[in-house]
């Protein structure tokens, strides 16, 4: 199967209910993250709930929330048709009492190998800043 992969992870002391704040509240993204200029979601944040993300200077992006478990973890899929980017973005408490926030990207699809090379580099290059900035919000 072609398929174009990242992960990346890192710790924070918040606990995994004050990041789980933060990713909830789509509306407010901006606020912490840079790669977001303007986000509308069309619900509640839930399966099945979509949302456009437009990141700085760019077109904006339609997104589906495939996952949700409340303080665990949510997976966003933007489908092109002949490839996919899917997002999972999980909290686990550390027996240290830190929780690891780990931010991971597929490209699936027919089109994967010539687009995740070029795409998946653009999609996950601030993904170390984002989590920074996600974290420090969250430490509050």
């Amino acid at each position: 199967m072609n398929m174009w992969e990242y992960e990346y992870s890192a710790e924070t002391t918040a606990p995994p209910a004050a990041i789980w704040r933060h990713w909830s509240d789509v509306a407010a993204w901006p606020t912490w993250n840079d790669g977001v200029e303007k986000i509308e979601i069309d619900g509640p944040f839930v399966v099945g709930t979509t949302f456009t993300m437009t990141p700085p200077g760019d077109e904006p992006i339609q997104m589906r929330l495939t996952e949700v478990v409340p303080d665990e973890l949510f997976t966003d899929v933007m489908d092109a048709g002949d490839f996919v980017v899917r997002t999972v973005h999980r909290l686990e408490p550390l027996p240290t009492g830190l929780t690891r926030i780990t931010y991971r990207t597929e490209i699936t699809g027919p089109a994967a190998e010539q687009v995740g090379p070029q795409l998946g580099p653009a999609i996950t290059a601030d993904f170390p800043d984002v989590v920074a900035a996600l974290a420090k919000v969250a430490e509050g």
